[in-house]
């Protein structure tokens, strides 16, 4: 089985695996590597990992970037803001339904890829055929997601810190509602949501966590006992393991969660709930 490196190539950061050679490699580490699509830069996120056999063939790592090398990168990324302007003209031209987020060459800038979002599908062949004409270049249109488009283009959360999925996500996992829920937080869409305007992705960090908690402690609406009688379970609190109990007439009493006694129905419940 081939060890291989991960290295990070373009804007949406997707993760491919290349022989490193003998080349003495570090993570973070800006390189040149072989791709279907010709040449291209990407930055070393992953070291000896061991892949299963695969069917086709694992291309190489060329190279450590050099000083020229930059300087190519840089001319690559003001040839970018020129032909991201071409592209936005002829869209615009053509009056199709598609909002252009970024493109990106290759580094050999063999090929450019052309990033945008759209509700439907777009009929963009001529779109193709005139960009093809004006940039001297292969055009590959890649449609993505409104998270994908956060991704690319970065910012920061209502925590205060960059975008997870632009500093350190390779991959989104699935995000529901019940994450929110289970974690006692407010449903208004303000202020679960992230900038993409889909759930924030850190609504899954700590959503196991929470779940293994809950099991040990009583769910709200349970009949149970304590030193001071009989009551309804009206509030947990995880953090403090403190239950608080509605004994009825008004008198709400917080109680610590190893002084609860659960009755044998109740008992049922809490572990069909688990």
């Amino acid at each position: 089985m081939p060890v291989v490196v991960g290295v990070e190539i373009r804007k949406n950061k997707e993760v491919f695996y290349f022989n490193p050679r003998d080349l003495d490699l570090a993570v973070e580490d800006k390189v040149l590597v072989e791709t279907e699509n010709g040449l291209e830069w990407g930055e070393v996120v992953e070291l000896e990992k061991v892949l299963e056999k695969k069917k086709e063939k694992i291309k190489n790592v060329i190279r450590k970037m050099n000083e020229y090398d930059f300087s190519k990168l840089r001319e690559n990324k003001r040839k970018e803001k020129e032909a991201l302007r071409s592209c936005s003209q002829k869209v615009e031209d053509r009056e199709l339904k598609m909002k252009l987020t970024s493109v990106e060459y290759t580094f050999d800038r063999n090929k450019l890829f052309v990033y945008y979002t759209a509700e439907g599908r777009i009929d963009f062949r001529e779109l193709i055929k005139d960009l093809g004409y004006l940039l001297k270049s292969r055009i590959q249109m890649v449609q993505i997601g409104v998270r994908d488009e956060a991704k690319m283009l970065g910012g920061f959360g209502s925590c205060g810190r960059m975008l997870c999925c632009k500093s350190f996500l390779h991959d989104f996992k699935p995000v529901g509602i019940e994450m929110a829920k289970e974690q006692n937080l407010s449903l208004n869409p303000n202020k679960i949501s992230g900038v993409c305007g889909r759930l924030m992705c850190c609504l899954a960090y700590e959503y196991k966590n929470y779940k293994e908690m809950k099991k040990k402690l009583p769910k709200k609406g349970l009949k149970v006992k304590t030193s001071q009688g009989e009551g309804i379970v009206k509030d947990v609190n995880i953090f403090t393991e403190e239950v608080t109990i509605d004994y009825g007439k008004g008198v709400l009493k917080k109680v610590p969660a190893g002084e609860i006694h659960i009755g044998i129905l109740d008992k049922f419940k809490l572990s069909k709930n688990k």
